[in-house]
């Protein structure tokens, strides 16, 4: 972990992880064209359930390669984000998305999928870590081992009542 220089605000730590979310629509491409990576510090963790702990820029790339070849498209609902600032930091993000997977569709609220939360920290405009939780079955397969989403059971994309 490297000494931090700069100071900066929530809204400037915020606007770090936007980008970064943005990038993840635009196919890993940044607003000014650069790579996601460019968002990250060499010695960056990110977290991805299933995938696990990614070590500095390389692992995070084979993170992002993984994960993003069974992604044909994916939009993040900005307008409905939620933020957790802490005045430090470590801040937190949680909202929806939607998309192609390679083995179908998904869209919070009519899918299993589509709602998380990223938790980041950021510091000298560079994400330190980010650590993602949602469930990464993205195509609503993987019903077998609950019986709440299995054949005739509950389904989970709509409210209980």
């Amino acid at each position: 972990m490297a000494v931090s220089k700069l100071t900066m605000t929530d809204e400037q730590r915020k606007s770090v992880a936007l980008e970064y979310l943005k990038a993840f629509d635009n196919k890993g491409v940044t607003s000014s064209g650069g790579s996601i990576l460019d968002l990250f510090a060499d010695d960056a963790q990110v977290f991805f359930p299933k995938w696990g702990l990614a070590n500095g820029k390389k692992q995070i790339g084979q993170l992002f390669t993984d994960f993003g070849g069974n992604i044909r498209h994916i939009l993040h609902d900005y307008a409905t984000f939620n933020w957790i600032m802490t005045g430090t930091d470590l801040f937190a993000v949680e909202g929806t998305s939607a998309g192609v997977h390679k083995e179908g569709e998904w869209r919070a609220g009519v899918s299993h999928a589509g709602r998380w939360c990223d938790v980041f920290e950021v510091r000298d405009f560079l994400i330190q870590r980010c650590f993602i939780y949602l469930d990464p079955d993205y195509a609503g397969l993987d019903t077998g081992r609950y019986h709440w989403l299995s054949a005739g059971g509950r389904d989970a994309s709509k409210p209980m009542g």
